[in-house]
């Protein structure tokens, strides 16, 4: 594997600043792109910047809530000004709620989840692309889940939610791969992230028994798809989701 696929790239990752998104952040940097993370937290930004610094020079935080579409322009202006393309991107924002029946859920739930996970994606892709079409191509990953291609009980927003990411790459994947830019997905199960904390607390014993291979996910393990769909050794795939499950939900 060539260390460097990625030198001389520009990518960006939303939510970049703990679990799945830092991970990938950091992997990018570490095979030369210049990376900006788009996330809330602007101290662990900052010092995830710094930190990747270690790698190469040219990463950038920019304090972004996806659910803003003003926060949105502004990162894309600043992506436009300081590098002038955009190579490769990770759309991976994403939120949780707590586990609650459809009758239970809320409205306010729905439009947290929904304008986090569905519309943040689609406010981002809706600049992404203009910019790779422009330059002649470029790649692109979403976040979904195994919850995209399943149901849960007491899921149903969070269900939802990643049904619709995976709409939103497949469609987006027919528009825009004829001039060179693919659009792809990834559908981690349970990962060890801040998000699966508290659930996998609670009942790690019920978590482990719906995961063939007995053990959660690595958020580098996810980062490692990402990177993969990204690169040029992935060239013919676009429109797909690549389920990172540890086997679970093949059962019948």
């Amino acid at each position: 594997m060539n260390a460097q696929r990625f030198e001389n790239k520009v990518v960006l990752v939303t939510g970049g600043t703990s679990g799945i998104g830092r991970a990938t952040a950091v992997a990018f940097a570490r095979e030369g792109a210049k990376v900006i993370i788009a996330a809330r937290r602007e101290e662990l930004g900052h010092k995830l910047v710094e930190e990747m610094k270690q790698y190469n020079e040219g990463h950038m935080f920019v304090r972004t809530d996806v659910r803003i579409p003003e926060d949105i322009d502004k990162l894309f202006s600043v992506i436009k000004e300081k590098y002038g393309q955009l190579d490769c991107a990770y759309n991976n924002a994403g939120v949780g709620v707590p586990l609650r029946r459809t009758a239970k859920t809320t409205l306010h739930e729905w439009y947290e989840i929904m304008n986090t996970n569905v519309r943040g994606v689609w406010l981002c892709m809706k600049n992404e692309i203009p910019i790779m079409l422009k330059q002649g191509g470029g790649a692109i990953v979403n976040c979904s889940s195994i919850l995209g291609l399943r149901g849960d009980d007491g899921m149903s927003l969070y269900v939802a939610s990643k049904h619709a990411v995976l709409g939103l790459t497949r469609a987006a994947a027919l528009e825009v791969s004829h001039r060179g830019v693919r659009v792809n997905a990834v559908c981690p199960g349970f990962v060890d992230t801040p998000m699966i904390d508290e659930l996998y607390r609670q009942d790690p014993q019920r978590i482990l028994s719906l995961i063939p291979v007995n053990r959660v996910g690595k958020p580098e393990e996810i980062a490692s798809a990402v990177l993969f769909l990204c690169s040029d050794a992935a060239s013919f795939i676009t429109g797909k989701e690549v389920v990172m499950a540890g086997g679970q939900g093949i059962r019948a």
